[in-house]
């Protein structure tokens, strides 16, 4: 749980945004391009978070989704991306991030719920069927800040869609796992494009 902030530390969560921010534009105008391998760009969002600048973080993510539109993102950064959606009451597209974030981390609700991480049994071909990266996550649905979003997020994940959503999901990942034949493991990741792609 999250201590409220002194504005000394608001100062230095404030100055960190900023030298990301410089820093990405000082690789713009060197490269023409972001050439961002340190990845700095994923660490706003959780600063933001942390200061309760819900608006100025929904401005990052917007200026994020344009300037790197096909990076997915870390199960983390996805995260932070619902919460700041939510928080600004756009709860149309923070239920489509919230199913990208379960899709790239199958574990990070639970750990957000404090509930017990059980093996899916999944393919573990990218972050899905590492419930020890889910422990990483800092937040919490016992944290004051985030018992509206955590009342939201319980609320959306017993949907039947989303639920439905997420049976298959895992169903795919767990079918994959045992699929050995190319076609088949073809079929399989097609059908889990679409269905992320539905989202």
């Amino acid at each position: 749980m999250n201590k409220p902030l002194t504005p000394k530390q608001a100062e230095r969560l404030q100055a960190q945004i900023a030298g990301v921010k410089r820093r990405l534009a000082a690789e713009k105008r060197r490269f023409g391009a972001y050439d961002d391998s340190g990845g700095y760009r994923y660490l706003p969002p959780k600063l933001y978070v942390r200061l309760g600048d819900y608006a100025g973080g929904l401005r990052y993510t917007r200026w994020f989704d344009k300037n790197f539109g096909d990076d997915i993102g870390y199960p983390d950064f996805l995260f932070e991306w619902t919460i700041l959606l939510f928080k600004n009451g756009r709860l149309k597209d923070a239920e489509r991030k919230a199913a990208q974030t379960f899709c790239c981390n199958t574990y990070l609700f639970d750990r957000f719920f404090g509930r017990p991480l059980v093996p899916r049994g999944m393919w573990e071909g990218s972050n899905l069927e590492m419930p020890y990266l889910a422990e990483l996550l800092p937040y919490s649905s016992q944290d004051p800040e985030l018992a509206d979003f955590a009342d939201w997020l319980r609320h959306f994940e017993s949907t039947a869609k989303f639920m439905a959503f997420a049976a298959r999901f895992v169903s795919i990942g767990q079918q994959l796992k045992g699929a050995d034949d190319y076609e088949t493991r073809r079929a399989l990741l097609d059908e889990r494009r679409a269905l992320e792609a539905g989202l």
